[in-house]
């Protein structure tokens, strides 16, 4: 009987895995060809074949969805930009990271970035939560890769500042925002194809260059 039980609580996590996972790829999908605002509750439901009920049982709100997303990057993230070879610069680090973290999302960069505009989202207390957290998890991988950078590389203290890597984490965070600013503006252009994944990847190489140059 203890046998069934766990069997059933297992087929039920899958399920309600499954679920979340429609739900997330429907948004993605339908934030890329309406638009963030322009698509509703009702047909994120409608697209991943649940009701708008079924939706608020794993989602508050449309919003909810994409911080959810998010939330559930940073540890990939984490864990890709700390295995990232320790040849590597902190920044290219972390865009190299995120892109190979952005491959195991439903959607990939679609719905964490591209699907809803920074400016589209609520300013109050949830988003800056997630922000930081986003923040941080970089400042986590980053003082691990640096903690165990290469004993042969010259001039390098053994300990580096907190300060050091924060300022490395969040100028991370800025590029990316400043490139998701870029591409979402573009979006708004009268004429010529509209914008994909892949010009926001471009972007993003372009705002890290930025860092990697000091801004020059």
């Amino acid at each position: 009987m203890e046998e069934q039980s766990v069997q059933e609580m297992g087929r039920r996590d899958r399920k309600k895995a499954a679920t979340r996972g429609s739900l997330l790829r429907a948004a993605t999908q339908m934030f890329a060809e309406r638009g963030y605002q322009e698509t509703t509750v009702k047909d994120i439901a409608a697209a991943a074949g649940v009701t708008e009920r079924t939706f608020f049982r794993y989602f508050p709100s449309k919003e909810d969805l994409v911080f959810a997303e998010i939330l559930d990057f940073i540890p990939l993230l984490v864990k890709e930009i700390a295995g990232r070879p320790a040849s590597e610069p902190p920044y290219t680090a972390v865009l190299n990271g995120l892109l190979a973290a952005a491959e195991g999302l439903d959607g990939g960069l679609g719905i964490l970035f591209v699907g809803a505009p920074p400016r589209a989202l609520s300013t109050g207390a949830r988003r800056t939560s997630v922000l930081a957290g986003f923040e941080d998890g970089i400042a986590e991988a980053l003082a691990d890769r640096l903690a165990h950078r290469s004993p042969d590389e010259p001039d390098e203290p053994a300990r580096t500042p907190a300060l050091h890597i924060s300022v490395l984490a969040r100028a991370s965070v800025a590029a990316v925002r400043s490139a998701l600013i870029d591409f979402t503006t573009r979006d708004n252009a009268p004429t010529g194809p509209p914008p994909s994944v892949e010009d926001f990847t471009h972007l993003l190489h372009e705002a890290f260059a930025v860092l990697s140059s000091g801004g020059v």
